[in-house]
């Protein structure tokens, strides 16, 4: 397996755990309605659903940090760091991951996986609402968004070492961005006439473009 395949794999994984925890806010949505309706038009609110939103909402936040991490989409300040070479920004991101980043991933799935053990041991239930329902199986959602998000750091740390032998960082695994659905608006708008269509999709690849060379990381590529 050549590096670039090695690196597409990985982001493939976290993009599929990504894509999946997203489906999750149906779920939400569907439950904050229900809650909703029932609280304020039936006046039978349920205390439950409280603790399931949570739940939803936690877990859908834990797991979609390595697709997060791969799309290279967290916040960083970059006000220094995008005017920096590749290879001085891969030598930063390599000294912080092996800093802070692996140990502390390393710390959260270690103590969320003892933690989840210790609440599946004791039959575990929510206590913010009566008769709460159990929250076992959302705490193992720690371990498993560590384990995931370490996985990620490999490939990253991966791309940082390939970026200091070549002085270009490798490319990444593309998924949607703003752009796809700025243009498909633009597609199927009968008030938009083809030039004013033309201008708006280069003026959003811009902005977009800018943003990549800011926060750099890698190209996006399919």
């Amino acid at each position: 397996m050549n590096p670039q395949r090695f690196l597409y794999t990985i982001d493939a994984i976290s993009t599929w755990t990504g894509k999946v925890a997203a489906w999750l806010v149906v779920g939400l949505m569907a439950l904050v309605c229900a809650e909703v309706f029932k609280r304020y038009i039936l006046n039978m609110p349920t205390a439950w659903i409280f603790d399931a939103s949570n739940m939803l909402y936690g877990t859908l936040f834990m797991i979609a940090g390595a697709y997060t991490l791969a799309q290279n989409a967290h916040v960083r300040g970059d006000f220094l760091y995008s005017s920096m070479r590749p290879r001085t920004q891969a030598s930063l991101d390599l000294v912080l991951y092996f800093a802070f980043f692996l140990p502390g991933i390393a710390a959260l799935v270690y103590a969320g996986w003892d933690y989840a053990l210790d609440s599946w041991r004791i039959n575990e239930h929510s206590n913010v609402t009566a008769e709460g329902p159990p929250v076992y199986h959302f705490k193992f959602m720690i371990p498993l968004a560590g384990a995931l998000v370490l996985l990620q750091g490999v490939a990253e740390i991966a791309r940082c070492v390939l970026c200091l032998k070549t002085g270009a960082w490798p490319s990444r695994l593309a998924d949607v961005s703003e752009i796809d659905v700025i243009e498909e608006q633009l597609a199927h708008s009968e008030h938009v006439d083809e030039e004013a269509r033309t201008a708006a999709i280069a003026r959003a690849q811009d902005i977009e473009e800018s943003a990549r060379q800011r926060g750099m990381g890698g190209d996006l590529q399919g």
